[in-house]
């Protein structure tokens, strides 16, 4: 007679089976961890926007003048820079994931709280942008803020600690790739040079995670495939629950800083990164979800192109913009 195991037990074999594999590369993460630190570039807001009691006349300079150069910004600027900047004020929401699902008093834990440090940096500078040079209704950003991070984020993925890797693997590419692209479309100097401060982090937070998820590809490749094809198609940013963000995400999109082109591209990387193709030796499972990743591309070209085709003129307006309306093509 055939024993029947119930599914919630078959779940808790498989998250202990994961769990092991974390701990198991935990010697290549402590190496992980130890080559960021060589490279970490320690800066800070004060830096690029000083606020001391006492500044001398060149900090003073500083200030005076950058809220005329900052009128010179568009409106989709403003757009991409308080969606940048909300989707960064989410941290406590992912440092809570990393702390729940991949350990403590770990290499890990000492990870997380590095990387906590490092990316609280990033919500506080251009918070401090916005707020000095006063180009919108920061109330209104605020009170987005509040109800974003009040909202909570809990993926149905969260109880997988390998879709954890492969989601921070993504969306530390995403944001660095929209801070870059922001930076491009930028001509006021302190900003430029402040995302691509922001987009050197996160390139190193990306790095870290991708390499991460590879150790695990070389211990458990069948369900590290199984669980890498689960997010790949695509993935929800983290703010998708702050007010107003899909058209926020599509102004983002329309002016060229990041879309489903941006997306394609990136899971290209990782999936090259990740060398998924040349896999052997993997049971059923494995296989056909290898197939089905290395099929994404073709996929994810059809899906963009789609949504560049049907996309129309369109006008947009945002409390925070004190509602001024403007189009976009």
């Amino acid at each position: 007679m055939d024993v029947i195991i119930p599914a919630e037990k078959n779940k808790q074999l498989e998250r202990d089976r994961k769990a092991e594999v974390i701990k198991e590369i935990e010697p290549t993460v402590e190496k992980l961890y130890d080559q960021h630190q060589a490279k970490q570039n320690l800066w800070f807001p004060n830096d690029f926007l000083p606020s001391d009691e006492k500044m001398d006349d060149d900090k003073k300079s500083v200030l005076e003048k950058l809220r005329e150069r900052a009128r010179s910004l568009s409106d989709a600027v403003k757009v991409a820079l308080t969606l940048n900047t909300l989707t960064e004020e989410g941290l406590p929401h992912f440092h809570r994931l990393i702390a729940t699902y991949l350990g403590s008093d770990s290499i890990w834990q000492k990870w997380n709280f590095m990387w906590t440090a490092e990316e609280d940096r990033h919500g506080n500078i251009l918070r401090d942008y916005m707020r000095d040079t006063r180009i919108l209704n920061f109330g209104v950003v605020e009170i987005m803020q509040y109800y974003y991070i009040n909202s909570g984020f809990t993926p149905d993925w969260e109880m997988d600690i390998y879709q954890i890797l492969v989601y921070t693997s993504l969306q530390e590419r995403a944001t660095q790739v929209s801070h870059r692209n922001t930076g491009k479309v930028v001509s006021e100097p302190l900003l430029k040079g402040i995302l691509q401060n922001i987009a050197a982090d996160e390139a190193k937070h990306f790095n870290f995670y991708r390499n991460a998820f590879k150790a695990v590809i070389q211990v458990d490749p069948n369900e590290a495939l199984k669980s890498a094809l689960k997010l790949l198609p695509s993935i929800d940013m983290p703010g998708i629950s702050m007010p107003k963000f899909r058209e926020m995400a599509d102004v983002v999109r329309r002016v060229g800083i990041y879309g489903p082109w941006e997306y394609k591209a990136i899971v290209d990387e990782i999936v090259k990164f990740w060398d998924i193709s040349s896999l052997t030796g993997l049971n059923e499972i494995g296989n056909q979800a290898q197939e089905k990743i290395m099929n994404l591309s073709v996929r994810l070209e059809k899906v963009a192109k789609y949504i560049e085709n049907k996309a129309q003129k369109k006008s947009f307006s945002f409390d925070f913009l004190y509602n001024h309306t403007w189009a976009m093509d």
